[in-house]
């Protein structure tokens, strides 16, 4: 937790540069460890910042860290937005998003990192398509979307969000300037 990866700090960046209440609604989605939310909540301490993760491990993990740096979240365990109904003001996500036959999941330490949390269906989408379906209807007027995604699905995501009605959807550049974050209000 002492570092954020490159393609995360520009996740938490832009998150933190959006228009949102003082005192926004915010839930991180396959929080895994917590790097993302506990960023948020401790960079926005009036924010109310939900964790979520289907691994009650993962889980474990994240409330872990939130407690031993100060950040005061909610966790709550299930299935993307399933186990929070809303409204929300910002919904981030780092959902699983490799192509389960991508070789890279057979290279370096992703060889030991849970597939669950790295591959997806329909070429690395699938949970990117179900969040976007749910969080539509789960924010709040005006409230974003913040996925982080491969270098290669800005395009694809891109149209997911505006096949759901998202406005103002556009991608950013990490660190490396490779595509990674694509974002819309609804």
């Amino acid at each position: 937790m002492n570092r954020i990866w490159p393609k995360k700090e520009t996740l938490v960046e832009k998150a933190l540069s959006l228009d949102v209440p003082a005192e926004a609604r915010v839930v991180d989605l396959g929080t895994g460890t917590g790097a993302i939310g506990v960023s948020l909540a401790l960079a926005r301490p009036d924010w109310h910042v939900t964790l979520v993760d289907l691994s009650e491990a993962a889980l474990q993990v994240a409330a872990d860290n939130a407690h031993r740096l100060g950040a005061a979240v909610t966790c709550l365990q299930g299935s993307w937005l399933s186990p929070c109904p809303g409204p929300f003001d910002l919904i981030v996500s780092n959902p699983p998003y490799i192509d389960p036959q991508d070789a890279h999941l057979e290279q370096g330490d992703l060889r030991f990192e849970p597939r669950s949390a790295l591959a997806a269906n329909d070429h690395g989408l699938a949970d990117l398509r179900v969040i976007a379906a749910q969080a539509h209807d789960t924010l709040a007027p005006g409230g974003w979307l913040v996925l982080e995604h491969g270098f290669d699905q800005g395009g694809a995501v891109r149209t997911l969000l505006g096949e759901r009605g998202f406005q103002d959807v556009t991608t950013r550049q990490d660190l490396e300037g490779r595509d990674r974050v694509t974002l819309g209000h609804v």
